[in-house]
């Protein structure tokens, strides 16, 4: 079974891409052992000097959507990858800003998510703390930006162009094409192409 981490921040694009590539593929049963890992933009863009953004009251409402999915992802397992595929769409695909709960409720309340129980968790904010405790751990990773996979404690960012198209042996091929790269050629620093080839 191959074993990876993975970064996530609902606002990124790039990061709903390879995401639900994940969910997809396991899913389907693709053998992956993986931790989704909360990672926040907001802390990278603020002023130098100002406070920790999961410290921040001033940021909730950016934090909002990552909190919930942290709350899901460690207090209702079973219907995480379903939350963490419906956030995602919902934001990208549906242009909803999930900076208020009454707009998360919306996206998660047909799977059945324990919506009170989110809001008494978040409430709490041990879900910020769970963000801040992440980010701190994936400094070590010089991490920069989602989604950011880390295999065998070595970190690759990856910028993927394409959401899945409803196959789901593509998305396993699309994350294990991945994988391999990470692990066999540690050399390779850097892989872009000069322009969108589609």
């Amino acid at each position: 079974m191959t074993s990876f981490r993975v970064s996530f921040d609902y606002r990124c694009p790039f990061a709903k891409n390879i995401h639900l590539h994940v969910v997809a593929g396991l899913r389907a049963g693709a053998p992956w052992e993986v931790e989704f890992v909360p990672w926040t933009l907001s802390q990278v863009h603020r002023e130098e000097g100002d406070i920790d953004v999961w410290d921040d009251p001033a940021q909730d409402e950016q934090l909002l959507a990552l909190a919930v999915g942290v709350s899901v992802r460690d207090q209702q397992p079973d219907l995480f990858l379903a939350a963490h595929d419906a956030l995602f769409r919902a934001r990208h695909e549906g242009s909803v800003r999930l900076a208020t709960l009454g707009e998360i409720n919306e996206v998660l309340s047909p799977i059945g998510v324990d919506l009170a129980a989110v809001r008494a968790d978040v409430t709490s904010r041990r879900p910020h703390t769970v963000i801040g405790e992440n980010f701190r751990d994936f400094e070590r990773y010089e991490a920069f930006g989602v989604p950011t996979f880390v295999v065998d404690e070595v970190a690759t960012f990856v910028r993927y162009m394409v959401a899945p198209a409803g196959d789901d042996a593509q998305s396993i091929k699309v994350i294990e094409s991945l994988l391999d790269l990470m692990a066999s050629e540690p050399e390779l620093n850097e892989f872009k192409r000069t322009k969108i080839p589609y």
